[in-house]
C-alpha cells in the first residue's frame, strides 16, 4: 500500500502551478460577473462595483483556495479524473460562492443580485476546464505513432461489458502504457448488444468474435469476465485462438477487489485456461486440522511442487516450517516469497543433500518434525538417462535416508511425491521412483510412522517441463519441436497437484500409494498448437512445428495403475487409493543395499539392478 500512495503523490511543483492557476481564474472570476452584467462594456460599470470589486479580490482569493484545499482539489489524480471529481469542483465552488456572499453582506460591500451566480458558474467552468483539460490533454497526446511513423499501439477487442470490462476501458482510456486502443466489445448479453460503453460499440456475443477481429482490424484481445467459470471460459477462448490475435487476461476478481493487482497488470493467456476443469476442491478444514500446529519439514522445497506445497502450508498455520534444498538459489527465492507472505511464520531454511546421512540425521535432531514431504528428486528423463547412476543415489538413497531418519525419529506421516512414470516404466527416473515406492511400503510394514506415496501425471509450468520449453522457443521465433505427434500426457496445474496432496496426507492411515485423478490424456501436438495460437501466431506458418523424435526412455502416453492395482475410492472424488503390490521385504532390502552400492561405485550394470527390483521396468539392452 505504500508503494501505491508514493506512486499517486503529488508533486510540489505541479500543485504550486495549480493554485497560481486559480488565482489567475479567481481573479478573472470575480471581475467577469460585473462585466457580463453591464454588457461587455467596462466604462458603463458603477464605480461603488468596481470599488467593492477591489475590496472583495484578495478575500475572494483567499476564501477560494481555502475551500479547494478542503474539497481536496490539490491532491486529486487529475489525469484519472472522472465524476466524483467534478462533484468537488461544484462543491468547492459553491461553498466558495457562499463564504463570498455572506463576506459581501457583512463587509457592507455592494453587488448586483447576479453577481454571485455568475462568479460562481464562471468559476466551476475555469476550474473545470484547467482540470479536465490536463487529462484530455494528456488522451490526445498519446500518440499513435512514432518518431519514423511506425504503427505502435494495437487496436483491441475487449470480451466483457460488465464492471471489469468497464474498469478496463477506462484504464485504456486514461494510460498510454498498455498501447491500446479498444475497437470493439464482446459481451453474449444481447440487451446490450448496438450500444456503446464508455464510447466503444458492443457488437454481439461469442459467436461476433471472428467477424468482429477482421471487421476492426484486431490485433489483440482482452478476456475481461474475472468472474467466468472455468468451462465458460475454455469456450470462448477456444473461439479466440482460432484468430490468430494475442491474448490477454484480466486478473481474478478477488485479485482486483482486495487490490492485489490493479487493471493495468494485464496477464497472458495459460495454456491452463484451456483445459476447461473445475477448480479442484480439497476440505480446507481437515487439512487445517492435519497441518495447524505440526512442525513440518519439506525436503526439495526449492522446486516446482516443494515451493508451492511451502506456499500451501504456509498457509495453513503450521508451528514451524522446515525446508531443506541442496540448490541454495531456489531455497533463497522460496524464503523470501514466504518471508513477503507469511511474516508471522516460523520458517527455517537449510542447505542440504538428502544423499547425506549425517546432515539429514541432524536436521530431524534439531527440529523433529511432524509431518515431512519428501520432494526431493531428479525429475529429467533423458538426463537421468545418461546418469543412471545419480538417478539411483538422488531419488532411491535420498529417499531411503529420509524415510529411515522418520522412523528414527518419531515422525508422525511422511508422504513422498511420485510420478505415473513409476508404472510401467522405460526410464530410469520412473523406475527409480517406483523402487521408492517399495521403500515407503516396506518403511510403513517396520514403522509406527505412516508412510505414504501421491502419484501424480505431469504438472504445468514445472521446472523443465513442456511449457515452459514451448513459450521460450515461441519467443524466439520457433521451431516448436514436439517429440512425436501422436504422444500424450495428463496434466494438471501445480497448486491442483499439491492441494490434492495435502489431502492425500490428511488421509493418510499408512502404506497407501494415493493415486490422483488427472482428468482426460492431453496430447502434446494440441498443447503446442493451442500455446502459438494464444501468442498470437499461425502455427505451421508464423511459427513451425518439428517433430524430432521421442527422447531416450520416453513413452507414448503414461499410465496411472500397475495392472496389478485397483482402485479404491476416498471422500474426494478425485483421489484414489491404489492396491499395494506385496513383495518380499527382506529380498528387496538385500536388492536396495546392493542398488545404492553399485550406484555409488558407478557400476555399469547399475540397470541391471534395477530391473532386478522393478520387473514391470523395460529399456533396451535389458533381457525380459
Amino acid at each position: 500500500m505504500e508503494k501505491k500512495t508514493n506512486f499517486l503523490k503529488i508533486p510540489a511543483n505541479r500543485i504550486i502551478a495549480l493554485i497560481l492557476l486559480d488565482v489567475m481564474n479567481i481573479s478573472i472570476a470575480s471581475f467577469a460577473p460585473l462585466y457580463i452584467r453591464f454588457e461587455f462594456r467596462i466604462s458603463d460599470i458603477f464605480p461603488q462595483f468596481m470599488k467593492s470589486f477591489e475590496h472583495l479580490l484578495i478575500p475572494n482569493i483567499l476564501l477560494t483556495l481555502l475551500f479547494f484545499a478542503i474539497w481536496k482539489l490539490y491532491k486529486s489524480v487529475w489525469r484519472y479524473a472522472s465524476v466524483n471529481e467534478l462533484i468537488n469542483i461544484i462543491a468547492a465552488n459553491v461553498c466558495a460562492t457562499a463564504a463570498q456572499l455572506i463576506y459581501i453582506y457583512a463587509s457592507g460591500n455592494h453587488m448586483p443580485r447576479s453577481y454571485s451566480f455568475l462568479y460562481c458558474f464562471t468559476l466551476i467552468l475555469l476550474t473545470g476546464v484547467i482540470r479536465f483539460g490536463y487529462r484530455i490533454l494528456r488522451i490526445l497526446s498519446n500518440k499513435r505513432f512514432s518518431l519514423a511513423g511506425r504503427k505502435i499501439w494495437s487496436n483491441a477487442m475487449v470480451i466483457g461489458a460488465g464492471a471489469a470490462g468497464d474498469m478496463l476501458l477506462k484504464e485504456i482510456e486514461s494510460s498510454n502504457y498498455l498501447q491500446l486502443t479498444a475497437k470493439c466489445i464482446i459481451d453474449d448479453q444481447p440487451g446490450c448488444h448496438g450500444k456503446l460503453l464508455r464510447g466503444v460499440p458492443i457488437v454481439g456475443g461469442r459467436d461476433k468474435i471472428l467477424e468482429a477481429v477482421r471487421l476492426y482490424n484486431i490485433d489483440e484481445i482482452i478476456f475481461a469476465i474475472p468472474s467466468a467459470d472455468p468451462q465458460t471460459k475454455k469456450e470462448i477462448l477456444e473461439i479466440c485462438k482460432e484468430s490468430s490475435c494475442k491474448m490477454r487476461m484480466l486478473p481474478g476478481v478477488y485479485q482486483l477487489i482486495n487490490g492485489d493487482v490493479s487493471v493495468s497488470k494485464l496477464k497472458q493467456v495459460e495454456i491452463e485456461d484451456l483445459l476447461g476443469r473445475e477448480p479442484v476442491q480439497i476440505n480446507t478444514e481437515e487439512v487445517l486440522n492435519y497441518v495447524r500446529g505440526k512442525t513440518i519439514l519439506v525436503t526439495g522445497g526449492g522446486g516446482s511442487i516443494g515451493s508451492e506445497l511451502c506456499r500451501q502450508i504456509a498457509a495453513h498455520d503450521p508451528k514451524q516450517l522446515v525446508i531443506l534444498d541442496i540448490y541454495e538459489n531456489n531455497a533463497y527465492q522460496i524464503q523470501q516469497e514466504l518471508i513477503r507472505k507469511f511474516p508471522g511464520l516460523n520458517l527455517q531454511v537449510l542447505i542440504g543433500s538428502v544423499r547425506n546421512t549425517n546432515r539429514v540425521n541432524e536436521v530431524f535432531e534439531s527440529y523433529r518434525p511432524d509431518i515431512v514431504y519428501h520432494a526431493a528428486a531428479h525429475k529429467h528423463v533423458p538426463l537421468m538417462e545418461t546418469s543412471p547412476n545419480e538417478a539411483v543415489k538422488n531419488n532411491v538413497m535420498g529417499t531411503y535416508r529420509v524415510a529411515v531418519a522418520a522412523d528414527r525419529y518419531g515422525v508422525e506421516r511422511f508422504v513422498m511425491i511420485s510420478t505415473d512414470k513409476a508404472v510401467n516404466p522405460t526410464n530410469v527416473m520412473g523406475a527409480t521412483k517406483r523402487i521408492c515406492e517399495m521403500i515407503i511400503q516396506m518403511m510403513n510394514q517396520r514403522s509406527k510412522t505412516n508412510y505414504v506415496a501421491v502419484r501424480f501425471g505431469n504438472v504445468l509450468g514445472s521446472n523443465g517441463s513442456v511449457i515452459p520449453l514451448f513459450k521460450q522457443q515461441i519467443a524466439e521465433g520457433g521451431p516448436v519441436t514436439v517429440t512425436d505427434p501422436e504422444i500424450i500426457r495428463y496434466f494438471m496445474t501445480i497448486p491442483e497437484a499439491v492441494s490434492l496432496v495435502l489431502q492425500a496426507g490428511a488421509y493418510a492411515k499408512g502404506g497407501e500409494i494415493f493415486v490422483l485423478d488427472m482428468g482426460e490424456p492431453v496430447k502434446i501436438l494440441d498443447l503446442a498448437i493451442n500455446l502459438i495460437k494464444l501468442s498470437g501466431f499461425r502455427p505451421g506458418e508464423d511459427i513451425e512445428i518439428r517433430f524430432t523424435g521421442l527422447r531416450p526412455g520416453e513413452k507414448m502416453y503414461e499410465e496411472l495403475l500397475l495392472r496389478e492395482e485397483g482402485l479404491k475410492k476416498t471422500a474426494n472424488k478425485m483421489i484414489y487409493i491404489g492396491k499395494p503390490i506385496e513383495f518380499d521385504t527382506v529380498v528387496f532390502e538385500k536388492q536396495l543395499e546392493k542398488l545404492i552400492s553399485d550406484a555409488r561405485e558407478e557400476s555399469a550394470e547399475i540397470r541391471r539392478d534395477i530391473k532386478e527390483i522393478v520387473g514391470t521396468y523395460r529399456e533396451e539392452g535389458i533381457p525380459e
